[in-house]
């Protein structure tokens, strides 16, 4: 295939004075140049865009800022659109121009169409910047889920931007003033995050699904896309809505291979998610006569697992010779522990996984610049039905919470007691199931400084009581947590030019998700009921499918467990050989690292043992610390 231009990153200014601001963009660009040696400026009456991006052998070459000069439009966008033929329909884009329509052009087309109400007819990933200069307008995005980052500040000298929290930083007049709030979250409650704020006080996000308009100095945010807002789907037969939910699925795939150079990467871990990522994918490349995908996993290399651990390899090769895929096996050493510990913990790149850290550089080296992932699946398909007992026991429906019970071996006084407790206090069966176990209860402050604890306010956990699947998926998606992991491995990827894609967080395979009845995410004894039901279903012999055979074989669509202990296990034992060179480095320093004033240091320092660390069942507590301090 042609080469084409993957990893992109944005920046642009906006300036109080028409003759300022173009002076940032050098720095900022300066900043960028993990995402490739290519840059490009334009300024003009006081604005100014920026692209960063790899040069590559593209027939047509593609611009770096796009201009729709008989409107007055400029573009600087980092994007990926999908069902772009009901796009190009809708805008009045001939068929046999549409394979060739690029991404920019179409969205500087939905731009001057539908003005600041175009995000609600783009699908994909992007986030982009248009210039209006006839009205004096700058208009900025960000798609649904948040695949593609889009930080700001606003200053004394006007509104700049970048695709990183770094080119941000570089812009003249942004103060790199620590947020001590989100300091405090970082090292309390980890699992708490902020849709808009950073480690840094001038620094904000747009949220995904938000908009941002800058118009006379002033910044306006407006979200387009709520998660409540899908509509509820109609009763349907569960064959109906598995053949609906695999046809979106399939398309999802489909859109993100497009402009995809061979060899394309493929997360698989055995698991229902990315197995059926690595499946599709790899029927939709044979059937457009490429290559299958290469397959990564986290699991330690064949051979290097204990006998016990062979059921999780089983998995992974199941898929494999099915598809006729070669899968690469890598998990961290103690050297790669040290070297995602050394990373500074403000900033997004550190929020990727270790393990995956691994996996995209062997992607990486086998010259892999596309890598799709099952990642968010467990907040939409694949939905393991949290909140169904709740539910029930709420909405009278007693037979069905009776049902549930006695399919799951448990008696249905014992549960209708555990549920009801849940809804009185939330989070106190965790804390009695803990006691009952002989563990003590669950701290939180682990390692902050008890001076800078007292004085900080971390920012407010989410809310535990919600009712219902519905209302549970709607808050998983937006709590922050899914769009920070999607920065950190979008900041980490442009480091070994990896893009990664997502086919279950495609909007239109999440408002289908989420659209469901709880019923189709738990039934009898089997969470995730969607994703097996459907997976596990042998469809008609016109698709991708073979007559005959279901898209996953049975042992994985119905697996019970997600554990993954020789994953797990070969994490602990690198992290623990890695533990004792962090203790002598700190050893041998003469001064403290210069965040030490927000740790407990004494404590961090008798932690750094191994014998603890294999003892303690939240091991990776010690991380975050460790990554904030330059030590």
């Amino acid at each position: 295939m042609t080469g084409v231009r993957l990893m992109t990153a944005i920046c642009g200014f906006q300036a109080r004075d028409v003759g300022g601001g173009a002076d940032g963009l050098d720095a900022m660009l300066a900043v960028l140049v993990d995402y490739g040696t290519d840059a490009t400026t334009w300024t003009k009456d006081g604005v100014g865009f920026g692209v960063r991006t790899a040069a590559t052998e593209e027939t047509p070459p593609e611009p770096r800022v796009w201009f729709a000069r008989d409107a007055g439009l400029a573009l600087a966008a980092d994007a990926r659109l999908d069902d772009r033929d009901t796009l190009c329909a809708a805008l009045g884009v001939p068929p046999p121009e549409r394979a060739a329509a690029r991404d920019g052009d179409l969205l500087l087309r939905a731009y001057a169409r539908w003005g600041r109400d175009c995000p609600h007819r783009l699908l994909g990933d992007y986030a982009f910047a248009v210039w209006d200069a006839r009205r004096r307008v700058l208009f900025c995005a960000r798609d649904h889920i948040g695949v593609r980052p889009f930080y700001y500040a606003a200053t004394s000298g006007g509104f700049v931007f970048a695709s990183a929290v770094e080119a941000v930083l570089a812009a003249p007049g942004v103060s790199d003033a620590l947020d001590e709030t989100v300091v405090a979250t970082f090292l309390t409650d980890p699992h708490t995050y902020s849709r808009t704020r950073t480690f840094f006080e001038a620094v904000r996000k747009l949220p995904p699904g938000h908009t941002l308009t800058v118009a006379g100095g002033d910044v306006r945010i407006e979200q387009y896309w709520r998660p409540e807002d899908v509509p509820r789907a109609r009763s349907a037969a569960d064959d109906a809505t598995a053949e609906a939910f695999l046809d979106l699925y399939a398309r999802a795939v489909r859109d993100r291979l497009r402009n995809a150079t061979d060899p394309v990467g493929t997360h698989l871990s055995g698991g229902l998610d990315s197995s059926s990522v690595a499946v599709l994918a790899a029927r939709e490349l044979r059937r457009q006569n490429r290559p299958a995908p290469l397959a990564f996993s986290w699991l330690p290399r064949l051979g290097a697992a204990p006998p016990a651990h062979a059921p999780e390899y089983a998995l992974v090769d199941t898929v494999c010779r099915r598809e006729g895929l070669r899968v690469f096996h890598r998990s961290p050493s103690p050297g790669d522990v040290l070297a995602f510990l050394r990373r500074d913990g403000a900033f997004p790149n550190t929020s990727v996984d270790l393990n995956e850290d691994v996996v995209r550089r062997c992607a990486a080296q086998r010259g892999v610049t596309v890598l799709l992932s099952g990642w968010g699946g467990d907040e939409g398909a694949s939905f393991n039905g949290l909140g169904y007992d709740a539910e029930t026991l709420l909405t009278g429906r007693w037979k069905r919470f009776s049902v549930s019970a006695r399919a799951r071996n448990v008696a249905p006084l014992k549960l209708l007691a555990w549920t009801a407790l849940h809804l009185a206090y939330p989070g106190s069966p965790t804390y009695i199931r803990r006691r009952l176990q002989g563990q003590g209860p669950y701290r939180r402050r682990w390692f902050i400084d008890p001076a800078f604890d007292r004085r900080t306010t971390p920012l407010p956990a989410l809310d535990p009581r919600p009712i219902g699947t519905r209302r549970i998926r709607n808050v998983l998606v937006q709590a922050g947590y899914v769009s920070a992991r999607l920065e950190g491995w979008a900041a980490s990827g442009a480091r070994d030019d990896v893009e990664y894609r997502y086919p279950l967080l495609d909007r239109r395979v999440l408002e289908f998700a989420l659209g469901l009845p709880s019923t189709c995410f738990r039934r009898g004894k089997w969470n995730r009921w969607l994703m097996r039901s459907a997976l596990s279903r042998v469809p008609a012999p016109d698709t991708l499918t073979p007559a005959g055979r279901a898209l996953l074989p049975p042992e994985i669509c119905w697996n019970p467990s997600k554990s993954d202990p020789a994953r797990h296990a070969a994490l602990v034992d690198a992290s623990a050989a890695a533990l004792p060179v962090v203790r002598r480095a700190l050893d041998a320093r003469t001064t403290p690292p210069a965040r030490a004033g927000y740790i407990d240091m004494s404590r961090l320092y008798d932690r750094l043992d191994a014998d603890w660390f294999r003892a303690y069942p939240k091991f990776s507590v010690i991380f975050l610390p460790l990554q904030f301090l330059d030590w």
